[in-house]
């Protein structure tokens, strides 16, 4: 008998905390001159992350940074070890085309970079924190887990951050739009605001003058679950949106490419929260949205969209797994229900589908065969849609047996293939050509 939501969430919140520093929730030194902080259930967010009134016009532009210092480090004869890292906020764009402020993290390695080439540089884009302010991934390299009885983060991107220093990869994280910053609320899973925050946050690292990449320097990007949605995005709207930023490689693990399909399958599951992060987010870049939902949620599911607007990946395993959007609804229906009766829901999610465009350089989807929670067959098409259009594909059908938890299923592949991704993406980043296994697909898994 599978395990129960809330029972699994205790199991893997503990298994991915093993080895992290718990510290108390604190307030970093905000910008000189800015005391604004705010709070997000009990966790005071530095005024670093109150974005200025007034934004610069190019995308990428640094707007503030400031020292970060990393929790899991050592000192080093030439300074702390893994490297030294950066809080950063810059300017991007968002999918209605607005300027908008986006915070991340950069650090520079300690490690020499023995590849070809300059040192390069990879944008982890991170997979879901969640969508409460204190979810960042910049602050999780700071906080690795925070537990103070109203919410509960757990920094577990951070081992694929430590794994490109070691090599000598220069790494600056994305913490999307939305998500730290206090100014607006995270478009979790939106297709055009995680790309172009990817994107941006490249350009950014450049422009940080303590960095050692410069526009010589092989980019590469790098994600799993909503950070391989994010990773994909960015190869197929780089030309378009970010030209100067050429592609070495990109990893995008288990992608959120369809999310009609997420959507459908994460509903009841351990991660039922996530539904609600996708719901908000929704309503955040699509207000003519609101009038339909209004219309279908009723006020226990205008509740929950509520508190998990403020929760972290953590909170929403507790206080959701397991849960049905059939409770949130005046019909009974559930969201995809929803979803199929209104036409407007169905365009907005098809704009959303990620594989309608080539991607830039060699890329590798990697997808976990027993994947039902972002499911293996959807991220399966989006290699099939991108070797229909003449891209360089190398599919990975991760092989791992089924356990009847949709949340072991999704993330077992993530640590059981990282390794392998990252010396992957690191040979394209000394400039190893990459294959294709295009010519495969009709009978791979």
């Amino acid at each position: 008998m599978p395990p129960r939501p809330r029972t699994l969430a205790a199991a893997i919140v503990a298994a991915l905390a093993l080895g992290a520093q718990a510290v108390p929730a604190a307030a970093a030194d905000g910008p000189a001159g800015d005391s604004t902080t705010t709070t997000s259930r009990g966790v005071e967010i530095p005024a670093f992350y109150t974005p200025p009134s007034e934004l610069p016009g190019a995308d990428g532009t640094l707007i503030r940074h400031e020292p970060l210092p990393l929790a899991l480090s050592l000192p080093g004869i030439d300074g702390p070890l893994p490297g030294r890292a950066t809080r950063l906020m810059y300017k991007s764009t968002d999918a209605n085309g607005e300027a908008v402020a986006v915070t991340g993290a950069y650090i520079e390695p300690a490690a020499r970079w023995r590849g070809d080439g300059p040192r390069p540089l990879v944008a982890v884009a991170p997979g879901t924190m969640g969508q409460g302010d204190q979810c960042a991934a910049s602050m999780a390299l700071e906080h690795p887990l925070q537990l103070n009885g109203q919410t509960v983060s757990v920094g577990y991107e951070d081992l694929s951050v430590y794994r490109l220093l070691l090599r000598g990869v220069a790494v600056v994280v994305t913490d999307y739009v939305g998500l730290g910053t206090t100014d607006r609320l995270h478009t979790y899973v939106n297709r055009v605001d995680g790309a172009h925050a990817v994107l941006d946050a490249v350009r950014a690292a450049r422009a940080l003058d303590s960095a050692s990449v410069t526009s010589e320097s092989r980019v590469g990007l790098f994600g799993y679950s909503q950070g391989g949605g994010a990773t994909a995005a960015a190869a197929e709207l780089q030309p378009s949106y970010a030209p100067d930023v050429q592609l070495a490689g990109t990893y995008a693990g288990a992608p959120p490419a369809d999310l009609t399909e997420v959507t459908k399958a994460i509903d009841g599951s351990d991660l039922a929260g996530a539904l609600g992060w996708s719901l908000n987010g929704f309503l955040q870049t699509e207000p003519a949205l609101r009038p339909i939902a209004d219309r279908y949620i009723n006020e226990a599911g205008q509740e929950a969209l509520k508190d998990l607007s403020t929760m972290c990946v953590g909170d929403a395993l507790f206080g959701y797994g397991g849960d049905s959007s059939t409770d949130w609804t005046k019909t009974g229906q559930s969201i995809s229900d929803v979803i199929r009766a209104e036409p407007v829901l169905q365009t907005f999610l098809a704009e959303q589908r990620i594989g309608s465009l080539k991607p830039a350089g060699p890329v590798r989807v990697a997808t976990g065969t027993s994947d039902d929670l972002v499911p293996h067959g959807q991220a399966r098409r989006l290699a099939v849609d991108w070797c229909g259009k003449g891209a360089q594909v190398t599919y990975v059908p991760v092989l791992l047996p089924g356990v009847g938890s949709g949340l072991l299923n999704h993330f077992a592949p993530l640590l059981t293939d990282q390794g392998t991704a990252i010396s992957w993406l690191t040979d394209r980043l000394s400039g190893e050509p990459a294959g294709s296994n295009c010519w495969s697909m009709p009978v791979q898994p």
